[in-house]
């Protein structure tokens, strides 16, 4: 059985729209606990921990827990700090010091390696401590799950902006005859392949989706292009923020990395996919156009969160503390689908080791041939997360007779 004592719990990464309902769970479930005395919430990740700035969160309102679970961002505040040898013997010092035996995080696979490395060098160090992660990601990258929470929200933002952006191109298509619109997601292509959700009998964008999973062919996103404009009088275009050439180079020419070695797109690298697509397509053709990155916007958009993505990620907070208390540590809250045709979330676990730095890309069944586009069958595995979408007016275009 776990040693009871207190619990603590930590952020990090990049925000979502529903990480604190995840944080919220975690609470609720510990605040319940017999083997769990205090509660407490690292500020600013793991450099709460090193600074000794910790939060009594059993002090909070229970009205303020309760709308922490649609608040938006990271309520305790986050950190990208990547671990170094140095770093372990102050941590547990710390840890020790507020008889922490309960460690979560919520996070993505960085922040299950950082739980791990930790919860292991306690343990070497004859500190007894129970670590279970809990997971985040708007990129849906994570090993070994069907969804993480937070990429429902966000691919809805997407789908949504797609879908505005696509009418306003399509009625503004005398004056710009194309718009990019880039998403987040690094290297994986969730995020930029949600947009097809946008797609109706009455909306044709977007036309061309460009995902880091296969290389950017210049010569074919061209003609693709060229053949939408010709089709449809405007082009919707929507690309990964890590689409690459094929020599692996990025399309944004971005080399700023961050502390984990990630390269860093948009703002922080200087430069973005969309920018370069626009120029190649502007120098092309000579056609106007914009080109939109909407950068963190899409990670904690709090008026286009999905219901289902709030009471999942809380649902996982609280999944986590129960594994905690039951002496399973050592893994990470999973989310399952379940059989049948109606979707069903089911909740497992996987060892934190095989999530620690590993990255989950779209299989190639959910990508079309030709690379530009997805299958039906990524249609149905993302449409009840993203929930229904808007059905705009249109007005029927034909010519008046006198």
């Amino acid at each position: 059985m776990p040693a009871t004592g207190n619990a603590i719990v930590g952020q990090s990464g990049g925000p979502t729209t529903v990480i604190n309902s995840s944080l919220a769970g975690v609470v609720d479930a510990a605040s319940r606990s017999r083997k769990i005395g205090r509660i407490f919430g690292m500020r600013f990740g793991i450099q709460g921990v090193l600074e000794d700035f910790l939060l009594d969160l059993g002090k909070e309102k229970e009205e303020t827990l309760k709308a922490l679970r649609s608040t938006p961002s990271s309520a305790l505040g986050s950190s990208r700090l990547k671990l170094a040898d140095e770093h372990f013997a102050p941590i547990l010092d710390q840890l020790k010091k507020y008889d922490i035996r309960f460690f979560f995080m919520v996070g993505g696979n960085d922040t299950m390696d950082t739980i791990h490395r930790i919860v292991e060098y306690a343990a070497e160090h004859g500190w007894e401590m129970t670590g279970v992660g809990v997971p985040k990601t708007v990129d849906n990258d994570l090993f070994g799950v069907d969804h993480t929470p937070g990429y429902p929200s966000a691919a809805r933002y997407v789908a949504l902006s797609v879908l505005q952006a696509g009418l306003l191109a399509r009625d503004m298509q005398r004056v710009d005859q194309f718009v990019v619109f880039q998403t987040v997601g690094r290297s994986a292509g969730w995020l930029p392949a949600a947009a097809a959700c946008a797609r109706s009998k009455s909306l044709t964008a977007p036309h061309v989706i460009l995902l880091p999973e296969r290389p950017f062919m210049r010569d074919r996103f061209l003609a693709a292009v060229k053949e939408a404009q010709e089709e449809h009088g405007f082009v919707s275009i929507v690309c990964g923020e890590g689409i690459t050439n094929p020599d692996g180079s990025p399309v944004s020419a971005s080399s700023t990395t961050d502390n984990f070695q990630n390269v860093e797109f948009g703002a922080m690298g200087g430069a973005s996919a969309a920018m370069i697509l626009h120029r190649i397509i502007s120098d092309e053709f000579g056609w106007r156009g914009e080109f939109q990155v909407t950068e963190s916007l899409q990670m904690c958009a709090a008026d286009r969160a999905v219901r289902l993505d709030i009471k999942e990620a809380y649902a996982c907070g609280r999944q986590a503390v129960k594994l905690a208390v039951k002496g399973h540590g050592g893994v990470m809250v999973t989310i399952e689908r379940g059989r049948g045709k109606q979707y069903k979330a089911e909740f497992g676990t996987i060892p934190l080791g095989e999530v620690a730095n590993k990255e989950r890309p779209m299989p190639d069944e959910y990508i079309a041939d030709g690379g530009m586009d997805v299958t039906p069958e990524f249609l149905k595995y993302v449409r009840p997360l993203v929930g229904e979408l808007p059905e705009y007016a249109n007005l029927k275009i034909k010519r008046a007779r006198v």
